[in-house]
């Protein structure tokens, strides 16, 4: 696997943000539940609609299994992901058994090529010059989620890494880089 870079720029989010809502509102949903939750492209793929909606409000945590089937893990939807996902199912006719990112030509999800074409591209639309794949949405999603004032603890689980050294190399923090952390209790 090819080491791909998290979005730093929040204009640059911003902006892949406003083309997507002008292409599609599936692939905007993509982008903006990847980069809020972190979740892995495969499992962003296998979500069904009820997964994140109850039928008349999106859910407030959505929960994927591990890998072995285990132990499930909850992610919290939030508001971002909560009005992408309104308008995206307002305007499609998605049933509740329904793959979330169906495909336009069968009743399968898009592939994982798909997505990395459509997060791309949409990078490249807005001037992202970086290595950028479906893999930035989680980098991006930690990047940031750190620099607001997540404990690396949290982000270590996760993304069921063993280190902090290791969390914080694959959300694109250096070793010696010193950054400010904002800690907004904001009450």
């Amino acid at each position: 696997m090819e080491y791909v870079d998290p979005i730093r720029d929040i204009n640059k989010i911003l902006a892949i943000k406003k083309n997507l809502r002008n292409q599609s509102s599936r692939d905007l949903l993509l982008f903006v539940l990847g980069i809020n939750t972190g979740i892995r492209v495969h499992d962003l793929l296998s979500l069904k609609v009820c997964d994140v909606w109850d039928g008349a409000f999106a859910k407030e945590f959505l929960y994927i299994s591990d890998e072995k089937g285990e132990e499930k893990k909850g992610y919290y939807i939030n508001n971002q992901v909560k009005i992408a996902l309104e308008n995206y199912l307002a305007n499609s006719k998605l049933q509740d058994c329904d793959y979330l990112f169906k495909s336009k030509k069968n009743n399968l999800p898009i592939t994982r090529q798909q997505a990395y074409r459509i997060i791309n591209h949409a990078a490249k639309e807005v001037g992202i010059s970086g290595k950028i794949g479906t893999h930035t949405l989680r980098k991006t999603f930690g990047y940031h989620a750190y620099r607001k004032g997540i404990a690396i603890s949290i982000l270590m689980s996760i993304y069921n890494h063993h280190t902090p050294a290791e969390t914080l190399r694959y959300i694109g923090i250096e070793k010696n880089e010193k950054q400010l952390i904002k800690v907004d209790v904001n009450l």
